[in-house]
């Protein structure tokens, strides 16, 4: 999630580390500048981070949802795309700019893209969480995981994520690795768009928009439902949408017909089924 966000106080923060996954994607960390450690987040939250741009000396600000877990004290990790359609972002395009050492301002987290972890009628909710993201909507899921694996989550966990090519697939060999952890439920499922792409060279894996796995196919299942060997229903399911639009459009449009409710609409109870943070 990207965007500008509320007034408060900025502090003062040093990227600490960077990875080039494409000339126009890129894995950050921000430390605090006076080594303390980062303040207490819920996994979905956002830190906003600033810049000054101009020569007036005004700051602009950014929102970036955050990859690294409540339980990483020591920095923020953010997955970070650079901006250059329809129109040359300046934000993302000076950030991109930095390199290790640099300085950046920072204000504290916040966002409610945060983890369901109650029904309305305040009991334990314990469906199958089913995380689907597009493109770098991908950084609260990576929070959630790590999070939820830290807390020792019994909940059946199903993450979701379509890219362009395997390249833009962050945090393809860290979730691997939490899919062959056999400690708790959690599959991952990506998909590209362009296997023909150089840069998905060798890929042979699912195709597709991330969408297209929520399908139904041969046999009436989707391939998420032949992955978790159950259909999808309001009553063991609740899922969580993050990326592009487009992404939210087509996944809500594919749900709605089997009942489920997104927080933007609730049930007169309050109730709802599917939760959605929109990216860019």
């Amino acid at each position: 999630m990207s965007g500008e966000r509320g007034q408060a106080a900025s502090s003062t923060g040093r990227i600490i580390y960077r990875k080039d996954l494409t000339q126009d994607l890129a894995i950050l960390r921000v430390q605090p500048e006076d080594g303390s450690s980062v303040p207490d987040f819920k996994a979905g939250q956002f830190v906003t981070l600033g810049l000054k741009l101009d020569s007036d000396d005004k700051m602009t600000y950014r929102a970036y949802s955050i990859a690294s877990p409540p339980e990483e004290k020591r920095y923020f990790e953010l997955y970070i795309k650079w901006a250059t359609e329809p129109v040359m972002g300046k934000f993302t395009t000076a950030l991109f700019h930095m390199k290790e050492g640099d300085s950046i301002y920072w204000r504290k987290p916040a966002g409610a893209f945060t983890i369901e972890g109650k029904k309305a009628d305040g009991t334990p909710d314990d469906r199958t969480m089913v995380l689907i993201a597009s493109g770098t909507g991908l950084a609260p899921f990576v929070s959630y995981a790590l999070h939820l694996k830290a807390l020792g989550a019994k909940r059946k966990i199903a993450l979701l994520h379509g890219a362009r090519n395997v390249r833009e697939l962050g945090y393809h060999e860290l979730l691997e690795s939490m899919e062959k952890d056999k400690s708790w439920d959690f599959a991952y499922m990506p998909t590209v768009s362009r296997p023909d792409d150089p840069l998905s060279r060798g890929w042979t894996g699912h195709t597709g928009r991330v969408e297209t796995l929520l399908q139904i196919r041969d046999g009436g299942m989707s391939e998420l439902e032949k992955r978790l060997n159950e259909k999808l229903t309001t009553q063991n399911s609740f899922f969580y949408i993050c990326g592009y639009q487009g992404t939210i459009d087509s996944v809500v449009a594919i749900l709605q017909p089997l009942g489920f409710v997104t927080n933007r609409n609730k049930r007169k109870d309050g109730s709802f089924d599917i939760k959605i943070e929109t990216y860019g």
